[in-house]
């Protein structure tokens, strides 16, 4: 039988809960969804808009002049598709046959033709943007896997990778139909050991015919325990 291709997500829902990736994948038992982010998605797409100006041109875009650096936006055929979240960058995993795929937010290049990843986060908080909480963990495991795709697809890719963060400013200006955002670029230097060993155990995983135990980390697994509990 085929297995699904898993996207990145999915992945990482099974390092959160191999007990929930299971129930998700074979027995279709999806966690409860989120609140949609409509807003970050807005400036998701307003940074892809000012980036794809200068995209496979000569021109670094102002804001990477701005912080020093000199990258070009890259202009690579597939990037559109690399992009869209059902399609994204797929790779086979030859030795479990499992394909996987992810959604990058942009690809910069630099003169030696060595890209970068980059993705786009939006918040509003009082302090400044970092990557520093244990939830964001997440953010940088995403760019790694996506470092791990585009190798595997042929792409030099620096093990640096780049955070583009918005953070809404929220003080006592009028609000007058403008979101004004500080926005920071950081850089982290990933590491994709992990993703080989962690997609043969997801295939591992996916082999039982029995889901493994709940994991006490969860709050969707403890959730259901405890109210199966209660009588």
């Amino acid at each position: 039988m085929s297995r699904p291709a898993l996207s990145r997500s999915k992945i990482d829902l099974f390092i959160e809960c191999p007990r929930c990736l299971w129930l998700d994948i074979k027995a279709r038992v999806k966690r409860p969804p989120g609140f949609p982010f409509s807003l970050n998605n807005a400036v998701d797409h307003l940074l892809k808009n000012e980036f794809d100006r200068y995209r496979g041109g000569v021109t670094v875009p102002p804001r990477l002049q701005r912080a020093g650096l000199t990258f070009i936006p890259a202009a690579h055929p597939e990037l559109r598709k690399w992009r869209h979240n059902f399609t994204g960058i797929r790779v086979a995993h030859i030795p479990t046959g499992i394909t996987v795929y992810g959604a990058i937010d942009d690809l910069w290049v630099d003169a030696d033709g060595v890209h970068c990843v980059v993705d786009y986060k939006a918040t509003a908080k009082k302090d400044e943007v970092t990557l520093d909480a244990e939830w964001q963990g997440g953010y940088k495991r995403q760019v790694e896997f996506y470092q791990w795709l585009l190798r595997q697809r042929g792409l030099t890719v620096s093990d640096r990778a780049w955070f583009v963060y918005a953070n809404g400013i929220r003080d006592d200006a009028a609000f007058d139909d403008v979101l004004r955002f500080r926005t920071r670029l950081i850089s982290y230097d990933g590491n994709t050991d992990w993703v080989d060993p962690t997609i043969s155990a997801v295939a591992d995983c996916l082999s039982r015919d029995q889901p493994p135990a709940a994991s006490a980390n969860c709050e969707f697994c403890n959730y259901v325990t405890r109210a199966a509990a209660i009588r």
